[in-house]
């Protein structure tokens, strides 16, 4: 098992490196000049060359690349634009917010979906099947942030139960375990587990439809094994697969809850690359999208190590 655990972190160095080139790619593809939203628009002329200078924009794409890795490798993502200071502390706080925001939302689609789902199971081909399927369906079609502007409206504008923005009292990014706190995270975690919620239910409800119909519950059944010990071996036999998109799932929304984020002004990497984008940040731009995606990267090895330690049967070759 260590070797194969050393194996596949080693795997990620050039899925790293790759990750890294597309984003780098990527943001100096896009329309745009960052000298032009750096500078007013009465900077003197001369002065421009200067600033592109400064920043090593003058250099060919591969040298600016190269120097940019190498900082990023050292933990330095370099200068925002914008703020005019390093973009490492703040994006270590808005990955952070994001991270309880993902979490939250993945927790509560993942309990809900695994209940709703494995309950269409049992009773698969009856109403009850029929009326949880529908709501996985539209609960996967639902717009994040349709959803999020609803929420807002019955909760906060109407019922006035529970918060509409932020991430806590003040309008300040610090997070703490506390009701004051918690309230804020309720909607928005609400809104980004639905979709979660829903394909995890459609998955698990085809898995268990199809081990209560096979052979070797049958004949569990027929030895007069308590229903707690049947649901144990569905559970365990379904336990890979719900993981795996879990996991995929859970990855989606550090990267996906750019839309929730700003419908709440949750202060998270969404809002950061929202801001960023508008605001032609292009070095925050760079670094919030390299870390969702060696997130994503990371996570994804993570669900391959816990798939391979749960079933016997995955080959770790």
């Amino acid at each position: 098992m260590l070797s194969y655990i050393a194996r596949r972190i080693l795997y990620m160095i050039p899925i790293a490196l790759a990750v890294s080139l597309v984003c780098f790619l990527l943001i100096h593809l896009a329309p745009g000049d960052p000298v032009a939203a750096m500078v007013p628009p009465d900077t003197p002329p001369e002065v421009v060359p200067q600033v592109r200078t400064d920043y090593g924009l003058d250099r060919s794409l591969p040298v600016q690349f190269g120097l940019w890795l190498e900082h990023v490798v050292q933990g330095d993502f370099g200068m925002s634009i914008t703020r005019g200071r390093p973009i490492l502390p703040d994006l270590i706080a808005a990955s952070g917010n994001t991270l309880i925001l993902a979490v939250a939302g993945g927790l509560l689609g993942f309990v809900l979906g695994s209940v709703l789902g494995g309950i269409a199971g049992v009773y698969r081909g009856t109403w009850i099947d029929r009326v949880l399927l529908g709501s996985a369906v539209a609960g996967v079609s639902i717009p994040h942030y349709w959803l999020g502007m609803v929420l807002v409206i019955i909760f906060s504008v109407v019922l006035h139960l529970l918060p509409a923005m932020g991430a806590g009292p003040g309008a300040s990014g610090a997070w703490a375990w506390d009701w004051a706190h918690i309230q804020f995270l309720i909607l928005p975690a609400v809104t980004l587990c639905v979709i979660p919620a829903g394909l995890v239910t459609r998955t698990v409800r085809g898995l268990v439809s199809d081990i209560m119909s096979q052979d070797y519950i049958t004949t569990l059944r027929g030895k007069g094994l308590r229903w707690t010990g049947i649901v144990r071996h569905v559970f365990l036999n379904a336990a890979p697969t719900v993981i795996a998109v879990m996991g995929l799932q859970l990855a989606n929304l550090m990267g996906g809850s750019i839309l929730v984020e700003t419908v709440f002004a949750w202060p998270g990497t969404g809002s950061m690359l929202n801001d960023a984008i508008f605001q032609r940040d292009f070095p925050t731009l760079q670094a919030a999208t390299l870390v969702l995606a060696l997130f994503f990267v990371v996570l994804n090895l993570a669900v391959d190590l816990v798939q391979t330690a749960i079933d016997p049967r995955i080959s770790r070759t």
